[in-house]
């Protein structure tokens, strides 16, 4: 594209440049920009020029923007399985992703009555209750509340305190193997603090999956809930 004087519109040439970083790797995906600010002294134009050029780059599906945080690269949603055997760290793995969980709260509390309903047990009694966050190659994909019946699995507690993996907390607390129950899928908007932890907005969209576990023998032995940021993860049904 050319104006009538046979030179290239800058918003254009700007945008090229941007392409290139992307092409030579100086930019990862979920990576954020820098500020209009900052393009617009490196090209030496405005700011409106230079929102210019990356909207160009929003069309092509190589960047995204949210409102109040800025210009990212995008990033390839990663393939999250929801099946009978859902392992987060398996299910990274054979994405191609690297796995990791971070710790925000752990501690020991009643249930509530509808969490008693979930994991069948009284409501008042003791429950785990483990806050984290996921994240996939250092990107955050998801933050997560996951509840034990302490009655039923004892010493969950001090198993999640050496090891971030719910499979081998759950493997040390005498649980060998689990499987999903059931799941149930919900779209709902993020919170100021999820967005915080997410690096998203607040209001940005985000996928709610609420799933019980089950032990062998059919008890429950997790109640959890996932929020899930919508551009980043793509959920599938397997079977």
């Amino acid at each position: 594209m050319r104006d009538s004087s046979g030179r290239t519109p800058i918003w254009k040439a700007i945008a090229d440049a941007l392409r290139s970083d992307l092409a030579e790797g100086r930019y990862s995906p979920g990576d954020k920009l820098p500020t209009e600010a900052t393009l617009a002294d490196r090209f030496g134009v405005n700011r409106h020029t230079v929102r210019h050029g990356i909207a160009a780059l929003v069309d092509d599906g190589l960047v995204r923007t949210r409102r109040g945080a800025g210009a990212f690269v995008a990033a390839t949603p990663t393939d999250y399985p929801i099946g009978n055997r859902v392992r987060f760290h398996e299910n990274l793995i054979a994405a191609g992703r690297r796995p990791e969980k971070r710790v925000l709260t752990l501690d020991e509390r009643a249930a509530t009555e509808g969490e008693a309903k979930a994991l069948q047990i009284a409501a008042g009694a003791p429950l785990c209750a483990y806050h984290g966050l996921s994240l996939a190659d250092g990107q955050p994909i998801a933050i997560f509340e996951s509840l034990f019946p302490l009655d039923r699995i004892a010493g969950i507690t001090d198993a999640l305190r050496n090891t971030s993996s719910v499979t081998e907390a759950l493997r040390v607390a005498g649980i060998a193997d689990y499987t999903r129950a059931s799941t149930r899928l919900t779209a709902v908007r993020a919170t100021a603090t999820q967005a915080l932890h997410l690096h998203v907005s607040e209001g940005d969209p985000l996928l709610r999956s609420s799933g019980v576990n089950t032990g062998q023998l059919g008890q429950p032995v997790e109640y959890g809930r996932t929020w899930f940021v919508g551009d980043r993860v793509t959920l599938t049904l397997d079977t």
